[in-house]
């Protein structure tokens, strides 16, 4: 049953001239103080859901990016200074790049944020999609399976950071502690001071590939998944969700359909569905110019992702509308009563479903953000809200 209502944000400013015709994502430059309006408009975010009763306000960390579509290169000090100018919502970190980390740096980051919080940060890792992004922090991406290695190292020693009074690690990557003298005696474990205050930590964790490798690792550690979000595509994609149900089975954590998951999906109240596509659809195509070329928007041939680029062929390369996204699922598109009873056959579907995440794509205005997800509370979770 669904409970709980949250909303990425990947961190995009406010940006003109939007849409297929518009300004190529490569040619977009901000100045770095456009670029910090980033800071201002996560906190409006943040107040107006903290007000109307979401539960988490999820961030993604990303470098670089003068562009202007993903502005937030550290997630943990920007959850810390909202959960400061908030009372309830907890912020989730959707994801912490681990490649782009020394992995007891970033578990002695989140320990501290969550002392400071009292628990109200939630804790999530990825392995990154941005080669501009990972390559340069001198990690790979283009090598998927050193990346994957890499990750799954980290990780595991992340959670045995977490876990233990103190440890050690010996792994390809990683010999924690080195063997060193140290005030009188021979090194052999270490502490990560201070551990969280919250324990066991709870972590989630992008669902994409969905490999049974990936799935499995997820599973071995209870890293709950989030479906849809950021360059993601979204919607309660069936072989997905029994992919993830059997992969916790096998790890002997047999649970409902849905359980454990978060479905994401980008919504658009409006009068009528076709209302809301036509004042949607500026958003939807800013939001292929940037992911189409990093591979995000399946089914695309190399010719259609190279005219995404040039503004004078891309209205004529067949590129998915908005009206496909709402065909498939990923999108919900129309009157409130529509998108209630569109969410009610989700949680039908999916009984052990709690956490369903909403919200738009990168490329929407401020103005529409808060204005749709205050609409969304008021007119969409009251249906949802238990007794």
């Amino acid at each position: 049953m669904i409970t709980r209502f949250g909303s990425l944000f990947a961190g995009h400013v406010d940006l003109d001239n939007e849409g297929l015709e518009g300004t190529a994502a490569n040619d977009r430059w901000l100045s770095d103080a456009y670029l910090a309006t980033v800071f201002p408009k996560s906190e409006a975010i943040a107040r107006l859901m903290d007000r109307t009763g979401y539960d988490t306000f999820w961030l993604a960390e990303h470098h670089f990016q003068r562009e202007g579509y993903e502005c937030i290169p550290n997630v943990l000090l920007l959850a810390l200074h909202l959960c400061h100018v908030t009372k309830n919502i907890r912020v989730g970190c959707g994801f912490n790049i681990a490649p782009m980390w020394h992995p007891i740096r970033m578990a002695e980051d989140y320990a501290t944020v969550d002392w400071l919080t009292n628990g109200r940060v939630i804790f999530g890792v990825g392995r990154g999609y941005h080669t501009r992004e990972v390559e340069s922090f001198g990690a790979p991406l283009l090598d998927q399976d050193a990346n994957r290695e890499l990750f799954e190292e980290q990780v595991d020693l992340i959670f045995k950071s977490f876990n233990e009074r103190a440890f050690s690690h010996q792994g390809k990557h990683y010999t924690i502690p080195p063997a060193v003298p140290y005030r009188g005696y021979e090194l052999k474990e270490i502490t990560l001071v201070p551990r969280p205050k919250t324990l066991p930590v709870e972590c989630w964790q992008p669902v994409v590939s969905a490999s049974p490798r990936a799935l499995d690792f997820m599973a071995k550690h209870d890293i709950r998944g989030i479906i849809g979000g950021g360059a993601a595509p979204g919607g309660a994609n069936e072989k997905v969700v029994n992919a993830f149900r059997e992969a916790r089975a096998r790890a002997g954590r047999e649970g409902a359909p849905g359980e454990g998951l978060c479905i994401g999906f980008s919504f658009h109240i409006a009068d009528s569905v076709e209302q809301g596509i036509k004042e949607a659809t500026p958003f939807f195509e800013e939001n292929i110019k940037m992911f189409a070329p990093l591979g995000f928007v399946p089914g695309l041939t190399p010719e259609q992702i190279d005219a995404v680029a040039d503004p004078k062929r891309a209205r004529a390369a067949n590129l998915p509308t908005l009206r496909n996204a709402v065909k498939a699922g990923t999108w919900l598109i129309g009157p409130p009563e529509l998108i209630t009873e569109q969410l009610m056959e989700i949680q039908h579907k999916y009984p052990g479903l709690e956490v369903v995440n909403v919200g738009q794509p990168v490329g929407t205005p401020q103005a529409v953000i808060l204005e749709q997800l205050e609409r969304f509370s008021a007119q969409v979770m009251p249906a949802f809200k238990t007794t």
